[in-house]
């Protein structure tokens, strides 16, 4: 497997983003490769850990505006770079990329970190592998706290899902920091967009973006046993299981309606609408942030 690292200096001018890097190898379970993942990891060691996984394209520097205020709350947030993405290696081949693989790459990094007590806070493809994670894993979870996500099980691919699904792998570009300012109602500027573009100094480093929105698990998909393992497990998940989604997101609206009712968890919790986009991390950090203290309280 071809790894490609970006450089530290990629990154020296995000003035917003002051979280000291942590990384940590683990060893792909196919051919032994070493890869490095990168994550934030602030507040006490010793506390009950908030778990922020972000999805395509983005990486942590997703969840900045979020880290500071649950530090302050007194948990410990830990932030990782999915492979492909931020400051974690990216492997040049998209054949080298799998749902599966995602999985078990982060199942490797939280293992190695022996995370428990864990709240997951996710949205978009954290969502996808971060639910997988609890579901192999629930003793280590003791919370979820879910926007603009899922765990898709099969059926047809939402409009808007399919047509970006098809830009992201036929495109000739792949602008990665307007895609992010496509998916918020508030325009980023151009230094957040250049921090989203900051991982990926060309197009050879970015065939984990290129490929994930094939790996959804729609239609008649090579990942459907593994979800529908997962959704037994959360066809009996008591622990507290609360949804914010968007109420601008075009490509998840209405996804909490496949989770409240079905997921026992869901039952009791103040399930809201958030004001925003695709990533509500950028349009509303703050009702993001007290959903997560909410569940991550109880």
């Amino acid at each position: 497997m071809e790894i490609l690292r970006t450089p530290d200096d990629a990154f020296a001018g995000l003035d917003d983003f002051p979280f000291a890097p942590h990384y940590a190898d683990i060893t792909d379970a196919a051919d032994g490769t070493q890869l490095r993942v990168h994550y934030v990891d602030e507040g006490p060691r010793d506390a009950p850990v908030v778990l922020m996984m972000h999805g395509e394209p983005s990486w942590s520097y997703l969840y900045r505006h979020m880290i500071g205020p649950v530090v302050a709350a007194g948990f410990r947030v830990v932030a990782p770079d999915l492979i492909g993405f931020g400051k974690s290696d990216k492997p040049v081949r998209t054949s080298d990329y799998s749902y599966a693989r995602h999985v078990g790459w982060m199942r490797s990094w939280l293992e190695q970190l022996d995370l428990t007590r864990i709240t997951l806070a996710c949205q978009d493809w954290g969502s996808l592998i971060g639910l997988r994670l609890a579901s192999e894993m629930p003793e280590r979870f003791k919370g979820v706290v879910l926007s603009n996500g899922g765990l898709p099980e099969g059926g047809p691919a939402p409009r808007a899902f399919a047509i970006w699904r098809a830009f992201s792998k036929w495109s000739p570009v792949f602008p990665i920091g307007r895609i992010v300012n496509a998916g918020t109602r508030r325009a980023l500027s151009a230094a957040e967009i250049a921090a989203y573009d900051a991982p990926f100094p060309n197009s050879r480093y970015k065939a984990g973006a290129r490929i994930f929105p094939s790996f959804v698990p729609f239609e008649n998909n090579v990942a459907l046993p593994d979800q529908k393992r997962a959704w037994a497990v959360f066809d009996q998940w008591d622990k507290p299981f609360l949804c914010c989604f968007a109420d601008q997101d075009s490509i998840t609206r209405g996804g909490e309606g496949r989770f409240i009712g079905r997921v026992p968890g869901t039952a009791g919790q103040a399930h809201r609408s958030l004001k925003g986009g695709h990533f509500i991390q950028e349009d509303d950090p703050h009702g993001f942030s007290q959903a997560i203290l909410e569940v991550a309280r109880q």
